[in-house]
This record gives structure tokens, C-alpha cells and sequence, in this order.
């Protein structure tokens, strides 16, 4: 059976082009919950949005993650008629639920859940939500096909957020698995998804040997792309994957060629050479 808790790692950052950070997330492990929200509505109001977002799923302890959703939906709607934020605020949320060995992805919005699976070949990367997005749209009617996607000028464009004034209820979509070995599920806003796109986030994926490491990378790389908006993301490990003492030690070894091999051989060189000043200062 797995074990209750699972391993995992976060990190947010404004970017390189905006002053204030509109993102936020949640990390519950002792009741498997983990979110990311990306809030919208210009300075401040954006951060006002995503922050209810949260507190009010952090508060929907014994309710679905859809009755949560939809509860920080009016709790958005609520504030904006009270002066709280600002009129027009609004947040998207991607949140992950994990109980014994199921786990239930529900989103709004444009942020992404992933599933990446480990394999010696290169790994399988699956794309678990489906945006909710003028885009998608388009390439749901046949209108556009999938090389048009990315490059599209109306890409950030989305048909559902929290806190939209036009819907009494948003349109919660969700999907459900079991965990398997050596998986993990990846959840971020669109400022990692515009910069890198599902081949660089597999690859980047592939060649980190934890969560941590992991989400470090993957912040780097979207900074070192343009880093144009918020980035926030998540990398939960199924509760089947437990790692060796090898893979312990591994995270240790510090990431400089990207190769596990090299760095390894690099890092004992450095090493040695340490161990050989010690030796030759205390003779």
C-alpha cells in the first residue's frame, strides 16, 4: 500500500517583465491537496482573487474538490461586491486531490496538470487537463489545427475563470487515475506553459532525479525563455515511487552538465582534489 504522504516540491516567482506576482498555491500533503491559482484583474486585485481562492479550498475540508471549486468561485464574486479587490477579478485554478492510491485532478481556467511517468527511454509525458481557452475552442471546431496552438495571437484568451460575473456556476472540469510507479503529477500556471512548451518540460522532466530538483529546473529554463509572466508550479510523487539510497544520494551531487555520469564523475574529481588540499595543509 502506498504511504499517506507524498513527496513533492513548489516554487513561484514574478517573473522577468511584472512587478507583482499574481500566482499562488497550496501544499496540504497531510490531506492530499495541492493547488495552483492564477489570478487576473491588474496589481493587487489579481493577488486578492487567487489568495481567496485558496483560503476557501483550504476551508472546504469536507466537501469534492468541485464543491470546493465552486465555493472559491462565489467566495470571488462575494469579495468583489464588497469592496474586496477589485470589480472584474478573477482567478484560474488548477488543484489536485490524492487519497490512497486515486487521485483526482479539477480545473478552471488555463493552468495544467500533468502526468509524467518515468521510463529508461525517455519518459511519457500526458497532458491531464484540457484548457478552457477561446483557443481550444477553435481547435475543438477544427477551425485551427494543433501547430497553430501555440503561435496563436488570442492563445491567453480564456472562457472560464473564478470569480467571472457572467456564470452563477463555472464549468468544473475533473478526471481521475491511480497512481503507478515512478510518476509524478505536474501542476502550473500558463507562465510555464508559454515559455516551455510539452517536448522541454519532458526533457526537463527526464534528467532530474527528484521533485526538487525538478521544479528548479524548470523554473530556470521558463527564466531563462523570456520568464513574460508569473510562473507557479507543483511536482507531486506518487505514493508508489520510493526512492533508493542511490537516488538520495544523488540529489546531493550537484547539476552541472545535465548527465548523470559526468556530474557524478565531476563532483568526485572535485572531491578528491578537496581531500587531496586537506591532506598536503595538515602535513
Amino acid at each position: 500500500m502506498p504511504e499517506s504522504r507524498l513527496e513533492y516540491s513548489a516554487a513561484t516567482n514574478a517573473g522577468l517583465k511584472r512587478d507583482n506576482n499574481e500566482d499562488t498555491y497550496l501544499c496540504l500533503p497531510e490531506r492530499g491537496l495541492w493547488l495552483v491559482a492564477d489570478g487576473m484583474g491588474g496589481h493587487e486585485a489579481g493577488e486578492v482573487a487567487s489568495a481567496i481562492v485558496r483560503d476557501t479550498l483550504l476551508d472546504q475540508r469536507h466537501k469534492t474538490l468541485t464543491q470546493a471549486i465552486q465555493a472559491s468561485h462565489r467566495a470571488v464574486l462575494s469579495a468583489a461586491s464588497h469592496g474586496e479587490g477589485a470589480p472584474g477579478m478573477g482567478s484560474t485554478i488548477v488543484a489536485l486531490r490524492s487519497q490512497g492510491q486515486e487521485y483526482e485532478v479539477a480545473w478552471v481556467g488555463d493552468s495544467r496538470a500533468y502526468l509524467w511517468t518515468y521510463t529508461p527511454d525517455g519518459g511519457r509525458l500526458e497532458r491531464l487537463t484540457r484548457d478552457h481557452s477561446y483557443v481550444q475552442m477553435l481547435l475543438a471546431s477544427g477551425a485551427i489545427g494543433e501547430d497553430e496552438v501555440e503561435g496563436h495571437p488570442d492563445k491567453n484568451i480564456i472562457t472560464q475563470c473564478l470569480g467571472s460575473h457572467e456564470l452563477n456556476q463555472v464549468q468544473v472540469d475533473s478526471v481521475h487515475g491511480q497512481w503507478q510507479r515512478d510518476q509524478w503529477i505536474l501542476l502550473c500556471s500558463d507562465g510555464l506553459t508559454d515559455e516551455l512548451d510539452d517536448r522541454e518540460l519532458a526533457r526537463l522532466l527526464f534528467t532530474s532525479r527528484s521533485p526538487r530538483s525538478a521544479v528548479s529546473r524548470l523554473l530556470r529554463a521558463a527564466l531563462r525563455s523570456g520568464g513574460r509572466d508569473n510562473i507557479t508550479l507543483q511536482l507531486v510523487q506518487s505514493p508508489f515511487s520510493r526512492p533508493s539510497a542511490w537516488h538520495s544520494l544523488w540529489q546531493w551531487v550537484p547539476h552541472i552538465t545535465g548527465r548523470r555520469t559526468a556530474d557524478l564523475a565531476l563532483y568526485g574529481a572535485a572531491l578528491v582534489s578537496l581531500l587531496l588540499v586537506l591532506y598536503w595543509v595538515a602535513r
